[in-house]
């Protein structure tokens, strides 16, 4: 007599969804109770939404977590530089369409490099959503711009072709691995598929011209730090900050300065590099579940 198998479905799966705005197919994951405080996961370059699959199922059961690939990353479209203007305003357009397809009307962001100024135009817009923030080497500070910053601030204040040459080196495999493996104390807790992943996506026909394209408006954020500043200041968002202290993309001078125009903050620099959460991942979490519990902002059943 065959027994009856003591496996249950997942209480909070991950769920791979995709939604059709205007001529993209925007793709996302989804999980926990659809009732539950909402976190909305903004990822970074040169990654997806992948860069939370570990983090995704570990708030899902206190947390409804959505997390979008912008177009031109991981499983969205990825149209033609030359047919779709990748700019960080227009990245923000793409993700406020669709947060107001899926009907949110506040949550808290998770803000991660890219994911940083996407976020905070959005909360320009929309202040009232916003309930509280993540910022994990997210940047909001031209303090946070340093020597690695030199050969791009080169492309925006002379963008020669040549200018836009010398920074192509940042879409190779040897710039991608060093993203995740720069400032790792131990790289054996790296998974390498992270980065053999990115670069399958960067080595798209045509995926190049769209990552310089979006080096270049980088520059369109810088002039905007002040009023992200000020709606710290107006707003008060309590804002967690989990930070790669190694990290020299935006490293921690880039983490210190929120507490001059945030009150109700707590900073937590880690000993690892930019993707902070792949050596750090259940410690993020964690922190998240506390600090967000703390200002009640999560499921009932988890209080």
């Amino acid at each position: 007599m065959m027994k009856t198998s003591q496996f249950t479905p997942k209480q909070n799966p991950v769920r791979y969804k995709s939604i059709r705005l205007n001529e993209l197919d925007l793709f996302y994951r989804e999980a926990g109770p659809q009732d539950a405080p909402t976190i909305v996961l903004l990822h970074g370059f040169p990654t997806s939404s992948n860069m939370f699959r570990n983090l995704i199922p570990s708030l899902a059961f206190s947390f409804h977590v959505v997390a979008p690939d912008y177009p031109g990353f991981g499983q969205s479209s990825m149209p033609s530089h030359k047919d779709f203007a990748y700019t960080f305003e227009n990245l923000a357009n793409v993700v406020e369409q669709w947060l107001e397809a899926l009907g949110f009307s506040e949550y808290s962001f998770y803000v991660m490099d890219y994911g940083a100024p996407i976020g905070y135009r959005l909360a320009l817009r929309h202040p009232e959503r916003v309930q509280a923030l993540i910022v994990q080497n997210g940047n909001a500070y031209e303090e946070g711009l340093r020597e690695f910053w030199d050969p791009i601030k080169r492309y925006w204040n002379d963008p020669t072709p040549e200018n836009r040459e010398a920074i192509r080196f940042l879409v190779d495999p040897k710039s991608t691995r060093w993203q995740y493996e720069n400032g790792v104390p131990d790289r054996t807790l790296l998974d390498p598929t992270t980065w053999i992943l990115d670069q399958v996506g960067l080595d798209r026909s045509g995926n190049d011209e769209i990552q310089l394209d979006l080096f270049y408006d980088y520059r369109t954020n810088v002039p905007m730090y002040p009023e992200f500043q000020a709606f710290f200041r107006k707003y008060q968002p309590p804002t967690l900050i989990v930070w790669g202290k190694n990290d020299v993309i935006f490293p921690p001078e880039g983490a210190t300065p929120y507490p001059r125009d945030l009150k109700d903050v707590q900073t937590y620099l880690l000993d690892t590099g930019h993707f902070a959460l792949e050596t750090h991942g259940e410690e993020i979490a964690s922190r998240i579940q506390q600090f967000l519990n703390e200002r009640k902002l999560i499921s009932s059943f988890d209080r």
